[in-house]
């Protein structure tokens, strides 16, 4: 049986290019932000504040919520969203320790 590539990796490494890949696009960086500022789960709100059509931000938010960045429930007809915090808080920690990394590994090249 074989294994996914993303398996050969570092647990923290795979998780980081997951975040990576959802924040790869303006829009859902915009929407993490939205999501930030309302500090409250939105359902249809979220279409009227991005220029684009209902179904492009339903794809949006769909891998947001895939990569663990949001929470989606649903609430009759629509689905409400939230930022998952404690995700959103792992992924930070996870992205300044491997910059950190990369960064000592420069300064330390940097002196010789």
């Amino acid at each position: 049986m074989s294994r996914a590539k993303t398996e050969l990796f570092e647990r923290d490494l795979a998780a980081m290019a997951s975040f990576s890949k959802a924040l790869s696009h303006p829009v859902r960086i915009q929407i993490l932000k939205i999501l930030a500022e309302k500090d409250v789960c939105m359902c249809g709100e979220i279409v009227d504040l991005v220029p684009l059509a209902q179904s492009t931000v339903s794809q949006h938010l769909k891998e947001l919520k895939e990569a663990g960045l949001i929470k989606g429930e649903v609430d009759g007809p629509k689905t409400c969203y939230c930022l998952d915090k404690m995700a959103l808080e792992s992924a930070m920690k996870s992205f300044s320790r491997v910059f950190s990394s990369i960064c000592q590994c420069r300064i330390k090249g940097e002196s010789k």
